[in-house]
């Protein structure tokens, strides 16, 4: 028998403990997956309706709605089960791809973000040059690459964590089957393992975020070389949305990393810093573009008042 099956028939099961019964968290997470789910449809509707909006920055704002609607429906469903029960039992293969939906989403996201900064410095440092650089096919095949590394760098991530066995404790504290929690449970030297994913997991994080300081330093350079102050805050005005949703991930990421590393904070802060980082940026990040872009609540409104004309 292999060795993989052999991980599959030691334990069939896992038992997922964090956060047990707690119903008040459970009205809580349903009001903010329902406006997650809304404002970021809501967005994707606009997009697709709206042909004018049919640009490279558009694309990637719908490619990070979409992506975000992924990334909370991977974790929150199952979560909210947990709120109201007792206990909840994952079974093997289950938590696994659980765990490989989650590494590979936010491995996508980081390099979904680093794409739409490249879009911005090129729109900013080459104007003239960015029909020619940046159009529509090249970003949706920009898209497929981010999704095609991400749950690559995900796959390889969780099939060595397969090699190990799995023969002892089967129980996850915490509210769903994240890749730390199934390391720790693992039989035999996780060390090797965990120095691997360690370097795996900060290439997809800060070569990203690198990346993006280095083109907004490049853009900082150039607006300030704008002569005129009302085309200063355009470029500003245009780099300003992307900077939050970048800040707002990388800071939500950044918080989580450190805090599984502090020795002495509890367990429940640990999780809940881990959740806050899957859901609080898709929470955000349509309620920014909406407030901050001046096509979308243009687009918004006449989509309002056409309705209220209708219901007169």
């Amino acid at each position: 028998m292999s060795e993989l099956t052999q991980n599959f028939s030691s334990v069939k099961e896992f038992l997922i403990t964090g956060f047990l019964g707690r119903k008040t968290l459970f009205g809580a997470f349903l009001t903010v997956y329902l406006f997650i789910l809304v404002g970021n449809i809501l967005l994707i509707i606009i997009f697709i309706s709206d042909r004018t909006l049919h640009t490279p920055m558009y694309i990637l704002v719908c490619g990070l709605a979409v992506l975000d609607i992924a990334i909370t429906t991977n974790i929150v469903p199952s979560m909210l089960v947990l709120f109201t029960m007792e206990y909840r039992i994952v079974p093997f293969t289950a938590c696994f791809t659980q765990t490989t939906f989650w590494l590979g989403l936010f491995c996508t996201e980081c390099f979904l973000l680093a794409v739409m900064a490249y879009d911005r410095y090129i729109a900013i440092c080459s104007p003239l040059r960015y029909p020619n650089l940046i159009y529509n096919s090249l970003i949706m095949k920009l898209i497929a690459y981010c999704w095609v590394v991400g749950f690559l760098g995900a796959i390889v991530t969780v099939a060595l964590l397969l090699r190990l066995s799995f023969c002892g404790p089967n129980k996850i504290i915490h509210c769903f089957c994240d890749f730390g929690s199934l390391l720790f449970l693992a039989c035999g030297d996780i060390q090797i393992i965990n120095y691997v994913a360690l370097s795996i997991g900060f290439s997809v994080l800060f070569i990203p975020l690198a990346f993006i300081i280095f083109t907004y330093v490049q853009i900082i350079f150039s607006v300030v070389k704008i002569a005129s102050a009302e085309g200063r805050m355009k470029a500003f005005y245009t780099c300003g949305t992307h900077m939050l949703v970048i800040s707002v991930f990388f800071l939500a990421a950044g918080s989580e990393f450190i805090s599984a590393r502090i020795p002495g904070a509890s367990v429940d802060t640990r999780i809940m810093i881990l959740i806050v980082q899957n859901v609080f940026p898709a929470l955000t990040n349509p309620i920014i573009y909406c407030l901050r872009t001046k096509e979308i609540r243009k687009r918004y409104r006449g989509s309002y008042d056409h309705s209220a004309i209708s219901i007169m």
